[in-house]
């Protein structure tokens, strides 16, 4: 038997009696009604109302007029907001968004008829919390089935944005996705709908389902649909890149192994997953073939063999500069294009036991203290896309030596030995006091302090470096 009724939270009861004592019906629709039939957290609250906005207005202390226009306002109630949005109907979508009409409409049931997927066209009363459930979506969530309100051709069409979200939806919940509503959105006619859409939009679906708890099942079915390559066609030269030779390092190909690095990196850091998805995504236009004569080891008449060994010899470069592009394109943040291409620029370091003290403390200078956790976050990821599967510290030297990096770079922090220029013991003024001129030789000669105390920690006193830095000086 499905559920009829849904226990709601005090603070919705409290609110809805608001509407009810003033003769209107309110009910929570949306995602949250969603999340709480799943039986997982609700965080957003979104209420349909036969209440205009202007009585919305005269109800409550706190409105904010946020999308007026379109029957919306936000109601700030005991320190929640509750987005508050009056029954409606729509008509026609001339811009693949926003409808060209909007018709306040008389029930509930109305208002769900306009909604994308049956899971999301599912409210409950804030009176007694009974579930309105016209399209069967709580049926579908049992299935873990995401199917359109209605045909799917129609909803798709209304706004380009909605295939994309069936996708972030299907990767999120790991939900399938009904035939006939996965089928059309290959459609030539809903793909042109779908570039329709700004950037911005859909920036905001792949974003939501690079935190996803596996993103490659989101990216999998955009590259299947053809999203990926409408939107970001960089990736279309990394499906086919082999990687593996007679060494056997990889198990997939470029494209599959970034998928599943995103889906080893952590779901709470945006910026690891990020330059998880591109940190190899250059390795195309790295790669080299090289071909040798060996001997064959597995005869011993003094035949040889021919070996292919592949290289992607500075692809971090390359990756780097096709990341950056990318995020420029899908507009995201500046800091967070700046963050995910350091880490990406940045992921092929080298550790080894041989390291001295020094060459540690150059690595914490490269990479910056803030960056470091990110980046053993995105190695662990790149080792987890190497085979789609968890590395266990047991048996992997690899991450061993991660680890014992991380040791070294704990106690050389510990140390507070000067990593930068706002560290060193003296500072632009001092030298000029000395008679060094300002301009591009003070920076390199303090550049070349830094140098040295990087080398050497206890050159890092005031009367050392002021001797340093004359001879510099006078040498240059």
């Amino acid at each position: 038997m499905m559920t009829k009724k849904m226990k709601l939270p005090d603070l919705l009861k409290d609110f809805g009696k608001v509407f009810s004592n003033a003769g209107f019906k309110a009910y929570l629709v949306g995602g949250a009604v969603r999340d709480m039939i799943m039986k997982v957290p609700a965080h957003d609250w979104d209420v349909a109302t036969n209440a205009t906005p202007q009585d919305v207005i005269k109800l409550f202390k706190f409105v904010v007029p946020t999308g007026i226009e379109h029957g919306t306002v936000t109601v700030h109630y005991k320190g929640t907001e509750i987005e508050v949005t009056t029954f409606r109907t729509e008509a026609g979508y001339s811009d693949g968004r926003h409808p060209d009409s909007v018709n306040y409409a008389a029930t509930i049931e109305e208002d769900l008829a306009r909604r994308d997927f049956t899971m999301n066209a599912i409210a409950a009363s804030l009176e007694d919390g009974v579930i309105v459930d016209p399209y069967g979506g709580q049926d579908d969530i049992k299935k873990k089935l995401i199917r359109t309100v209605g045909a799917p051709h129609e909803r798709f069409m209304e706004d380009g944005l909605r295939p994309v979200r069936a996708l972030r939806f299907a990767a999120k919940l790991n939900f399938s996705i009904e035939k006939d509503t996965y089928s059309e959105i290959f459609k030539e006619e809903i793909q042109k709908k779908v570039t329709s859409i700004s950037i911005e939009r859909f920036r905001d679906e792949f974003e939501k389902i690079m935190k996803a708890p596996l993103p490659s099942v989101g990216l999998k079915m955009m590259e299947e649909t053809g999203i990926l390559t409408l939107f970001i066609p960089e990736f279309s030269v990394c499906r086919g890149c082999v990687q593996s030779d007679y060494r056997a390092f990889h198990k997939f190909d470029v494209l599959d192994h970034l998928f599943y690095a995103c889906d080893g990196a952590p779901a709470d850091k945006l910026n690891v997953r990020l330059a998880a998805l591109f940190h190899d995504i250059g390795k195309p236009a790295a790669k080299k073939i090289i071909k040798e004569t060996v001997l064959d080891g597995d005869k011993n008449d003094g035949s040889t063999k021919e070996i292919e060994t592949i290289t992607f010899y500075n692809h971090e470069s390359f990756s780097e500069k096709i990341a950056e592009k990318i995020l420029v394109r899908l507009r995201f943040p500046n800091e967070t294009v700046h963050n995910v291409c350091h880490l990406v620029k940045e992921h092929m370091f080298h550790y080894e036991q041989s390291w001295s003290d020094s060459a540690v403390r150059r690595f914490i200078v490269r990479v910056k203290p803030e960056c470091l956790e990110d980046l053993y976050d995105l190695r662990i990821a790149d080792m987890y896309g190497m085979y789609n599967e968890k590395v266990d510290v047991r048996y992997s030297a690899s991450l061993a030596l991660l680890q014992e990096l991380d040791e070294r770079v704990q106690k050389e922090l510990e140390k507070k030995t000067a990593l930068s220029l706002k560290s060193l013991a003296v500072n632009g003024r001092d030298l000029m006091a000395e008679g060094i001129p300002s301009g591009k030789e003070l920076g390199r000669i303090l550049n070349e302090l830094l140098d040295c105390v990087i080398e050497d920690p206890e050159m890092n006193k005031r009367e050392i470096l002021l001797e340093t830095a004359k001879k510099i000086s006078r040498t240059s």
